[in-house]
């Protein structure tokens, strides 16, 4: 997974409230087991009913923040949901909140769900609105998101900070314990060939 320390990007404004999992990325994407190739996918009902969908504006293009409204990712807990977020190029998204799962499934794939007030979210749709080529920074060392003429600090799960920051998923996480369970599955071994390592809790529960 990529860190992410700090991050600059273009918005692209998504004014809606309670954006589901189905409307991220609708059920017939789902058959697909790789987490790459559900960006085309994103929002497709919505874009294919409106060919002026906000995402296929010229201005937007290119975007890697994505401002959205309140309950963002609601709905079934699909994990392809942030998969196609990440794959259509968005490493950021702000809205006033977010489903809990829907949020905890961002941080596995390095996308950072950002809360913010209600009155803050809206001020950066109108600029992204106003002014799409503005760039927005998105500090996590610092916790701290500003663009011109705008500043605002934010709370994030320590876990999940930790994690974006040294570009951490699962699998790494896991990985950081390597030796320790080398050691156990070697000694698991042991114990199965019957051959008991020196000085191991087993034999010497037995001595």
């Amino acid at each position: 997974m990529k860190a992410l320390r700090v991050h600059q990007g273009r918005m692209a404004p998504l004014d809606r409230d309670n954006v589901d999992t189905d409307q991220i990325i609708p059920k017939q994407f789902l058959r697909r087991v790789e987490r790459s190739g559900f960006g085309p996918f994103l929002f497709y009902d919505w874009r294919r009913e409106d060919p002026d969908f906000v995402l296929d504006r010229p201005q937007y293009r290119g975007a890697s923040v994505l401002v959205a409204g309140v309950n963002f990712g609601c709905g079934s807990s699909r994990e392809h949901a942030p998969w196609a977020i990440e794959d259509a190029g968005f490493r950021v998204v702000i809205a006033p909140s977010f489903a809990d799962i829907f949020r905890s499934n961002c941080g596995k794939v390095g996308i950072l769900a950002l809360a913010l007030p209600e009155g803050r979210v809206r001020q950066l749709m109108e600029v992204a609105s106003e002014a799409p080529d503005t760039e927005l920074t998105v500090d996590l060392e610092k916790q701290l998101v500003s663009a011109p003429g705008f500043e605002c600090g934010f709370e994030v799960d320590p876990f999940t900070r930790e994690c974006l920051l040294n570009g951490w998923d699962e699998v790494a996480l896991t990985l950081r314990h390597q030796d320790a369970i080398a050691a156990y599955e070697e000694g698991r071994s042991s114990v199965q060939n019957g051959s008991t390592p020196p000085g191991s809790r087993l034999q010497s529960q037995h001595s």
